[in-house]
């Protein structure tokens, strides 16, 4: 089975993660056949929407922790975390988060990359990083630019469980609905996007998307040198470590 079901519509797409028995984590080959088919719909003229949902009970669990730890027992090299998988702000024609289930750490930062995101009553939110002695990625660059300052500091700083509804209030979604509804209602949006002029479409979300990475390098820079020391320590071995083993870590702080 693919790790993402590609299907074309009449004018939009839906990019399904397809990994349900590991909660559509972010491993084995989900984001290079994300990238293969995202390049595929930006290239297709008749493609207008993307719409990113999950299979089974999930949207997306984020980084898959077990093949992180995996590398760091066998020594391996640390491969890049989820800011260097995201596809759907590059493209120039909007996307739509569908957020079926959990969405936390990469999850909820893939949702977050979308140009809309509406999600089920059946979902939640987090970036748990701080619980696995690593730090987010994109959600610490771009969720204070979605949600604002206040919002986004409760949710990173005390990596807790953000409910549909705190979702709803915060900005991360803009609409919540009943399970049978949401694919139904990403359409809906979809085929309100799709009235517009194409190109007055992407040249807004161009615009946007100027605005939102404004200043990003000046981030980037002081990110990198905060990742080294916090990803180079003892903690970050052990949150994952501690997370495959189903077990309260230890932190020691170094």
């Amino acid at each position: 089975m693919p790790d993402v079901i590609y299907e074309k519509k009449d004018f939009y797409a839906i990019f399904t993660l397809n990994r349900p028995e590991r909660l559509n984590a972010l491993g084995g080959t989900l984001m290079s056949e994300m990238e293969e088919y995202v390049s595929d719909f930006n290239d297709d003229v008749n493609m207008r929407v993307g719409i990113v949902t999950g299979a089974g009970r999930a949207f997306c669990a984020g980084a898959d922790l077990k093949e992180m730890a995996e590398r760091n027992a066998s020594g391996a090299r640390r491969q890049g975390g989820s800011m260097s998988g995201m596809v759907y702000s590059r493209s120039p024609k909007p996307f739509i988060a569908a957020v079926n289930g959990l969405a936390i750490g990469g999850g909820m930062e893939t949702s977050l990359d979308c140009d809309i995101r509406i999600c089920s009553t059946d979902a939640y939110f987090g970036l748990f990083e701080p619980k696995r002695g690593i730090l987010a990625g994109y959600g610490i660059y771009h969720l204070p630019r979605v949600v604002g300052l206040s919002a986004a500091n409760h949710i990173l700083l005390t990596a807790d469980r953000i409910s549909p509804e705190q979702a709803l209030a915060w900005g991360v979604v803009t609409e919540v609905t009943a399970p049978d509804r949401l694919i139904p209602r990403a359409v809906e949006l979809a085929e309100l996007i799709a009235q517009n002029a194409p190109l007055s479409i992407q040249g807004t979300k161009a615009v946007i998307q100027v605005w939102r990475k404004a200043l990003m390098e000046e981030s980037l820079r002081v990110g990198e040198w905060v990742s080294k020391v916090v990803l180079s320590s003892e903690d970050s071995k052990e949150g994952p470590k501690a997370f495959a083993e189903k077990r309260p870590a230890v932190w020691k702080g170094r």
